[in-house]
């Protein structure tokens, strides 16, 4: 399976302006730019597709594994914190901070722990990073 997105870029790194595209038309030409990425200013940035696509994975790899054990989740909520921060002369994502709480009726929290730590060793978008990646699990009840 692969799937396909796409970036535009016009002019110089400050003043210039790019848009983002996926091929499921979600992102259409969303648009973003240094002030999105450095500054408070309109539109996206990758740092912040990144953290959308980890929560998203994250979320679906807790489910399949609440899943596998036998209490499927009623709802998960995951949010991730990316860290962007200057490395040497340039900048690296750093870390991604996950925070996530669940409601899974019939599940202890150890339980809870122990499956939501295998989904983030376990998603993919979790692989692919090259950043410390730490988590918050809350089980709601």
């Amino acid at each position: 399976m692969k799937k396909h997105a796409s970036a535009v870029w016009t002019g110089s790194l400050k003043e210039g302006k790019g848009t983002i595209s996926t091929e499921t038309g979600v992102l259409d030409n969303a648009p973003y730019g240094f002030k999105s990425r450095f500054e408070d200013g309109p539109g996206t940035n990758p740092e912040e597709l990144i953290g959308a696509a980890h929560a998203g994975c994250f979320s679906m790899a807790l489910s399949a594994q609440l899943s596998g054990a036998g209490t499927p989740p009623e709802r998960i909520e995951t949010k991730a914190e990316i860290t962007f921060e200057k490395v040497g002369e340039g900048f690296a994502i750093t870390a991604s901070h996950l925070t996530v709480s669940a409601k899974v009726p019939g599940l202890d929290a150890a339980k809870f722990q122990e499956l939501a730590t295998k989904a983030k060793e376990g998603c993919p978008v979790s692989k692919v990073l090259n950043a410390t990646i730490t988590m918050d699990a809350t089980l709601l009840g």
